[in-house]
């Protein structure tokens, strides 16, 4: 019968470790993020939804902007999932390019705006809780782990463009000959 008491007092307990690490993230991370989120969505109200419209849309023209500025802002202004809607000012031959960029950014986002993609956060905290633990600058980390998936998605987008134009048109020289 002891190993009734053990296992309730276990079971239970790895709901107490639960509740503790929510109130942990609540009391610390959360707060953030909604300041975060305010700010994001004032800024956007200060600016106006169409000066913000046509500045993306003059954006996507460009590739350098198209795999750095667009993907960055689509997470920061609408954070993951709803990041991917910027995709609409894209053309249809850009899209393929446009989403590897966004996606390979939701990593780096957190480490300087852990709102823009919350889910992930457990990566950067990880890696960052190492760096901590090993003497160096969480600071220091977060700025170069943002800069260099800005240079990431630059390439990738880049490269997956130009791989999206080499199937389209070996599927288009196919298509001719059948």
């Amino acid at each position: 019968m002891e190993w009734i008491e053990w296992f309730g007092e276990h079971f239970i307990g790895l709901f107490d470790a639960g509740g503790e690490q929510f109130m942990g993230l609540f009391t610390s991370i959360v707060p953030t993020l909604v300041v975060l989120l305010t700010f994001t969505y004032a800024m956007i109200k200060f600016i106006g939804d169409e000066r913000v419209t046509k500045g993306i849309q003059f954006a996507s023209k460009y590739t350098i902007l198209r795999y750095t500025l667009m993907p960055i802002l689509s997470i920061l202004l609408l954070t993951n999932p709803m990041a991917y809607t910027f995709g609409r000012f894209v053309k249809e031959e850009h899209k393929p390019a446009f989403y590897d960029s966004l996606v390979s950014f939701l990593h780096p986002v957190t480490s300087l705006f852990p709102y823009a993609n919350a889910g992930e956060l457990f990566v950067y905290l990880g890696i960052a809780n190492g760096i901590a633990q090993a003497g160096y600058s969480m600071s220091e980390l977060a700025v170069r782990y943002f800069l260099v998936g800005i240079v990431i998605i630059l390439i990738r987008g880049i490269i997956t463009e130009q791989i999206s134009k080499y199937l389209r048109k070996r599927m288009e020289s196919s298509t001719l000959k059948g």
